[in-house]
């Protein structure tokens, strides 16, 4: 799969929960294969940027089935983490913007949004086996919004009444404000 195969909004399925996998067949790993092909040719696309994870209704898969970077630090270590079935079983903390967020299915927006700084999440593996995790900082955050994306949920839907909250990534890879008003009406699709 490409970067071209990564669906974005406004595609309506990004707002729709995702399927449980009750059997992990060839065709899962097979998934897990193609959200990584894809996750990798949109980071060689970017050279600011990580592809540090993705979920498979991003590549318009309504399966609750992520992945997420093994190495954050080693943008050649091209490994990635399936989780299956992820969900969040406790949350420490209270909320806080950890750092502002992008997302492969958001074009030229991220975004402050108020996140749990640690979380449990519970999950299986490729070979079936439950796995726990517990996160904090930024991997927290990432898990967070991996897992809204397998319930209908991205991350622009949690931060739209917040305008100061908006960036967009300059040439050299910084962040630089977003003018609210601006962008909801160039991205008036967004929030339909």
């Amino acid at each position: 799969m490409k970067k071209e195969d990564i669906i974005t909004l406004p595609n309506p399925h990004l707002r729709q929960k995702s399927s449980k996998v009750h059997v992990i067949t060839d065709a899962t790993k097979q998934l897990i294969d193609d959200m990584t092909a894809a996750a990798l040719d949109w980071e060689a696309s970017r050279p600011h940027e990580v592809s540090a994870a993705l979920a498979a209704v991003q590549i318009d898969r309504l399966e609750r089935v992520v992945i997420v970077r093994a190495n954050f630090d080693d943008k050649n270590d091209e490994r990635f983490v399936p989780l299956i079935n992820p969900e969040i079983i406790k949350t420490e903390g209270e909320p806080v913007v950890i750092q502002a967020e992008g997302c492969l299915s958001v074009k030229h927006i991220y975004g402050n949004v108020l996140r749990y700084p640690k979380v449990r999440v519970k999950a299986l593996d490729i070979s079936g086996q439950e796995i726990r995790i517990k996160a904090d900082g930024f991997m927290a955050m990432l898990l967070q919004h991996e897992i809204d994306h397998t319930n209908g949920v991205v991350f622009v839907d949690r931060i739209k009444d917040t305008p100061d909250a908006f960036y967009t990534l300059d040439d050299t890879g910084e962040l630089q404000p977003l003018n609210f008003e601006e962008s909801i009406k160039d991205n008036a699709a967004l929030w339909s």
